[in-house]
């Protein structure tokens, strides 16, 4: 099937259960898919928009009461939706990095946290994580210690993830912050667990709490919520000073980081709709976390296979080692690594990245009971057709 001349439909959440690490989060629910086909013209939410002429004011479709939702489920002051998450660490830096200012992330920062920091001229510094691969305070505290050795100042910010992208990992967020916040230094906790697991931003310490909307609260893409607290919400919220010296124009109440407006259309209106789901959906968080272990205990049954992230698994995202065991099958198998993604779209399941058979992630979240039984025996499955030992 098409859905244009060169673009073929997309069938994969139809046709397979999907692993993909970073598409577990983001599948849309069916109220957002209609959503989707309702809101899909490019200003379709602006029909209503009257003075103040700004996204977070807009009452039909309720979009001013949904940053008021956002900001109280997440225990935070103010919210605003963003065109992702990283366009929410852009704004924080933005606001708060001057040029070579040193900014504290952490070894298993995401990317974007790293450009958001270069973007805005800072210095990205980086906390060591623990033979654990976990991030602690203390080791936030020596960091902070030797930035101001370095730079004789502390950091204006400092980032940090709640859980990982890497290996999946919770981090104890509430102890860095406390740290962070001796030295006055302001603190973004970042996405992988807003519209996944319970999210109380304040009992974290967090100054901004960052999340992805396409990655976690099944949203379209681009989308994302940026949240702060009263102290913060005037700065990084600050509105537009600017005149024209022509004309004398100025912009009322368009604030400078969101560029005046951010989602419009299907992003926030698909965000909206799948709100209540999501908002329901984080409450059976130890579910997630028992089909997680489930499907890596059936993975380590198979001899050779290691678990990198913390185990007992606390998170659906999953780093695993099968060096000694996938990995030596593809070593003889005439399809090499790419054997183990296609034995597994056999038996209906996709999202291990085609040739990976050493170290690789995946994602269980979403996933029935059933589904999550059909996922640790194919692993199984495939481990016992191609001369693996079940333990």
């Amino acid at each position: 099937m098409k859905c244009a001349v060169d673009i073929e439909a997309r069938d994969v959440e139809e046709m397979y259960i999907n692993i993909d690490p970073i598409q577990a989060g983001g599948r849309l629910t069916a109220d957002a898919m209609k959503a989707a086909i309702s809101f899909g013209d490019g200003y379709s939410v602006c029909d209503n928009c009257r003075n103040p002429p700004r996204l977070d004011y807009i009452k039909n479709p309720p979009i001013a009461q949904f940053h008021a939702d956002l900001a109280g489920w997440l225990n935070m002051d103010t919210a605003r939706v963003v065109p992702g998450a990283r366009r929410g660490f852009q704004a924080v830096a933005s606001t708060y990095v001057e040029k070579g200012d040193p900014v504290i992330v952490t070894a298993l920062a995401h990317y974007t946290e790293f450009m958001a920091v270069e973007a805005a001229g800072g210095i990205p510094l980086e906390i060591p994580k623990d033979t654990a691969n976990h991030i602690t305070p203390d080791a936030a505290a020596e960091k902070i210690e030797a930035v101001i050795r370095e730079f004789s100042r502390a950091p204006p910010l400092l980032f940090i993830d709640h859980v990982d992208y890497q290996f999946g990992n919770v981090h104890d967020v509430a102890g860095i912050a406390k740290v962070a916040h001796q030295y006055d230094i302001p603190v973004l906790v970042g996405a992988y667990t807003v519209g996944i697991m319970p999210v109380d931003g304040k009992a974290l310490g967090a100054d901004f709490v960052v999340g992805s909307g396409h990655k976690s609260m099944a949203a379209p893409a681009p989308s994302g919520v940026l949240a702060t607290t009263a102290e913060h919400a005037g700065r990084v919220f600050r509105t537009t000073q600017a005149k024209g010296d022509v004309t004398g124009r100025t912009f009322g109440l368009k604030e400078v980081e969101m560029m005046g407006c951010t989602l419009m259309g299907v992003t926030v209106v698909g965000m909206m709709a799948s709100f209540p789901h999501v908002r329901e959906r984080v409450q059976h968080w130890e579910t997630e976390v028992a089909h997680s272990q489930a499907v890596v205990d059936a993975l380590l049954s198979i001899e050779g296979t290691k678990v990198l992230s913390d185990s007992p698994r606390q998170h659906t995202l999953t780093r695993i080692d099968t060096r000694e065991s996938f990995d030596a099958v593809a070593q003889q198998h005439k399809k090499r690594g790419f054997f183990l993604s296609g034995e597994l779209k056999k038996r209906g399941i996709t999202g291990v990245i085609p040739g990976s058979t050493r170290v690789w992630k995946f994602n269980t979240f979403g996933l029935t009971e059933k589904q999550i039984r059909h996922v640790g025996e194919a692993f199984v499955g495939v481990a016992r057709d191609n001369g693996l030992n079940i333990i």
